[in-house]
């Protein structure tokens, strides 16, 4: 390949471990979900990349280098749609390293041999790594509605037992809960602030209504407080945000009336 002196650099960090984002570049199926239908890629030294965009657009490109989970190279080239960089005329390197939390900083670079061809690609990969972190996040935290139900039933659980095995299984350690009642820092601060809101409201638990929405790691709920008799007490919207593990590591509850207690 020709010096390719001219180089876009962009870097994002993803909730998710190295090895679950590093499959997305050895395999086609994956692979795809980020780019388009028909987009694939061979992760072998010599395979042949494709990515399709809508238009059509192709793009198609060799790889030069993998070692999993930590890097691949690749050649990108038009094929046709887009301004004149051929197969094979700039160069693709993705870099995984660990960050804190299990979380994983991607470090990209695009290599050209014209400054305006890479003036032209910044927005794209601000963009394209955006879809990225999304379609990564989206696989992760694919369960988030059941984490949600299972927060939900944890705190109405009367068993002190069951309901600490429960919240241990899907919130870190560090949890931490605040609304307008809480400001609880830990598992260990929590428990006790759920056995005291059971015994100053006997009865009450939060209801998730409609479906959850989530962005990157980022899940909102809407909810409504019943009593055991079905009366309402209120309602309000929950805040999630979730771990690279899935696990829950922090909730901000927001109540709509004035009423006693969040969850």
């Amino acid at each position: 390949m020709n010096p390719l002196p001219h180089q876009l650099d962009r870097t994002i960090v993803i909730q998710a471990t190295r090895d679950v984002v590093f499959r997305y570049f050895t395999d086609s199926a994956r692979w795809a979900t980020w780019w388009g239908a028909g987009s694939t890629i061979d992760a072998r030294p010599g395979g042949r990349v494709t990515i399709r965009y809508p238009g059509p657009v192709e793009v198609r490109g060799e790889i030069l280098d993998v070692r999993a989970p930590e890097l691949i190279v690749f050649t990108y080239g038009y094929v046709n749609g887009q301004p004149p960089i051929p197969v094979g005329g700039s160069r693709v390197t993705i870099r995984l390293e660990e960050a804190p939390g299990s979380s994983t900083r991607l470090h990209l670079t695009h290599e050209f041999t014209d400054a305006g061809h890479r003036d032209m690609h910044v927005q794209g990969w601000r963009y394209q790594l955006s879809l990225f972190g999304n379609v990564v996040s989206n696989e992760v935290n694919a369960g988030a509605v059941n984490l949600v139900d299972a927060w939900f039933d944890a705190w109405a659980k009367p068993d002190t037992g069951a309901r600490e095995k429960a919240l241990t299984s899907i919130a870190s350690p560090g949890v931490r809960f605040h609304d307008r009642f809480s400001l609880t820092e830990g598992l260990a601060d929590l428990f006790p602030h759920i056995a005291a809101a059971q015994h100053f409201m006997p009865g009450i638990r939060l209801h998730r209504v409609g479906d959850v929405r989530h962005c990157q790691g980022t899940v909102l709920v809407d909810w409504v407080a019943r009593g055991a008799d079905g009366r309402e007490h209120g309602s309000g919207t929950n805040v999630f945000t979730l771990g690279a593990d899935g696990r829950i590591v922090a909730v901000t509850g927001f109540w709509a009336a004035a009423n006693s207690s969040s969850q």
